[in-house]
């Protein structure tokens, strides 16, 4: 069997100065620190002594927070560019505002995964869920019964859909609205051989 576990990462600067984030390299705040702690023990708890694989996005945010949870199983933290969350382009790192003034709303039919938001050189969802998919795909290969994946909210979603084996395509209307420093657990039962989520989205933690 395999449990994997999908974090979220908490607080980060981006977050208290209201701007873009996507690939915007912005680090954890103070609180964000002490959330991702919370996260650590919360995994360390569940997991135990058992091995365990942890994978992160190689933003700043994510990384922070995987080294905060890689040192209680006394493992190393593997990166990935391609967990990252989806890029905003030129919006990266700018004010919401600037963004929200520039953005072509998303429409509720038509070709949605290739749909262009506006700033330059900002992916589409296409690209998002083709560089996602494989690298969910790469990590199941492993042996590990127990990994840990750390991402960001968006991502994160699509890495769902990607779990529960929905086709690319199918994910433009397809999403989970994820907290930062959430945590999301998935199974693979060996007796049905389904593709299980067992917790989505917790929270409890981030106030404790």
């Amino acid at each position: 069997m395999r449990t994997l576990y999908l974090v979220t990462h908490p607080e980060a600067q981006h977050h208290v100065d209201d701007v873009v984030g996507g690939w915007h390299d912005s680090a954890l705040t103070e609180r964000g620190r002490q959330q991702a702690e919370r996260i650590a023990d919360v995994l360390a708890d569940r997991i135990g002594p058992q091995p365990v694989e942890i994978y992160s996005s190689d933003l700043r945010r994510t990384t922070e927070t995987a080294e905060r949870i890689a040192r209680r199983f006394n493992v190393e933290v593997r990166t990935d560019p391609r967990l990252r969350e989806r890029s905003n382009g030129d919006a990266d790192g700018r004010p919401q505002s600037w963004l929200a003034e520039r953005r072509i709303p998303l429409p509720e039919s038509g070709d949605r995964l290739a749909h262009h938001d506006g700033p330059a050189n900002a992916e589409t969802r296409l690209q998002l869920v083709e560089r996602l998919y494989p690298a969910l795909a790469d990590i199941l290969t492993q042996p590990s019964e127990n990994q840990i994946v750390v991402s960001h909210g968006s991502a994160s979603s699509y890495l769902i859909l990607a779990w529960l084996g929905m086709p690319m395509r199918s994910t433009d209307l397809g999403f989970f609205p994820l907290t930062s420093g959430s945590i999301t657990t998935l199974h693979h039962n060996d007796t049905h051989h389904s593709h299980q989520v067992l917790s989505l989205n917790e929270t409890q933690h981030l106030s404790s």
